[in-house]
């Protein structure tokens, strides 16, 4: 069984209206807090440290 974490962007206001990740040790599930039951995205964590990496550069950019 996965242990989900949401988003620590989902604070009040925000409701559900987040993402949920779970860590495996070569991978990384990512999912749709409000509708779990849809299934999830999986990739290796690899390609996930480059994505958030990518998310990181955008914010200091603007």
């Amino acid at each position: 069984m996965d242990n989900w974490r949401k988003s620590s962007y989902s604070g009040e206001g925000d409701g559900n209206n987040c993402v949920e990740i779970a860590t495996r040790p070569a991978h990384v599930a990512v999912r749709d807090s409000k509708a779990p039951s849809y299934g999830s995205l999986t990739v290796s964590a690899e390609v996930f440290a480059t994505f958030v990496g990518g998310i990181k550069r955008m914010e200091t950019e603007r």
